[in-house]
């Protein structure tokens, strides 16, 4: 994190409101770098009664939202330049390791989000049965197209490479290993899973999104890309 606030220093946090119909729209503005862009690829937070910075990732606590775009090196310039109390306007309390709690928050929406997926039939795991689903068009029999496909971080390359290979245009989340993916999927052993089109695929791929980005894994490609 050597140099972080002079790579970044040009841009200033603006503090100037958004307009009302912004405001209610897709767009917030970034309490780090300034900038305004699409709320999907930010994490809102509050301030408590008392004080204390509360990760929103839910986006319904009360009060005026302070807005961050999911990206290692935004949280850390807002962390070290005192931004929340600035943009709150009053003293703001930050967890030293605000960092690791968002991580670890977002992690478990991600899997939880995969877990809901397999049980309400929009999801499944499997080599055979996910390159079948890919070859098919469909998750299951759902008849739904897939919308994204989930890869053990461990997992065989020459597998996944086998899989990925029939539905190059599909986003891959690739942050857990099978361990991990095989509990959030019930499953004694998971590697590859497929999730159908719809809300519980949207609400994956966003936190994942926000997820890679806190991890200083985020490229310019991943945004959007999933037509869901």
């Amino acid at each position: 994190m050597t140099g972080l606030d002079d790579a970044m220093e040009p841009v200033e946090p603006d503090s100037t409101p958004l307009p009302a119909d912004e405001e209610k729209g897709p767009l917030r503005r970034c309490v780090a770098t300034g900038a305004v862009q699409p709320k999907d690829g930010m994490i809102r937070f509050a301030v408590s009664p008392d004080g204390e910075l509360v990760p929103d990732l839910e986006e319904t606590l009360p009060g005026r939202g302070l807005w961050l775009s999911a990206d290692r090196p935004a949280l850390a310039k807002a962390m070290a330049k005192s931004l929340f109390s600035k943009a709150a306007r009053r003293a703001v309390r930050v967890p030293d390791d605000l960092g690791e709690r968002l991580e670890r928050l977002l992690e478990r929406q991600c899997l939880d989000a995969l877990g809901l997926a397999r049980r309400a039939g929009q999801a499944l795991a499997g080599y055979e049965k996910v390159r079948e689903s890919l070859r098919n068009n469909q998750v299951g029999r759902t008849g739904v197209p897939p919308a994204l496909l989930v890869e053990a971080a461990d997992g065989s390359l020459d597998q996944r490479g086998k899989v990925t290979a029939l539905a190059p245009d599909l986003p891959v989340i690739d942050l857990f290993d099978s361990a991990v993916l095989a509990a959030a999927l019930g499953r004694d052993h998971a590697v590859h899973a497929v999730v159908a089109r719809g809300r519980l695929a949207k609400r994956l791929a966003r936190d994942a999104g926000r997820l890679k980005g806190l991890k200083g894994l985020a490229t310019g490609d991943d945004a959007g890309r999933s037509g869901m």
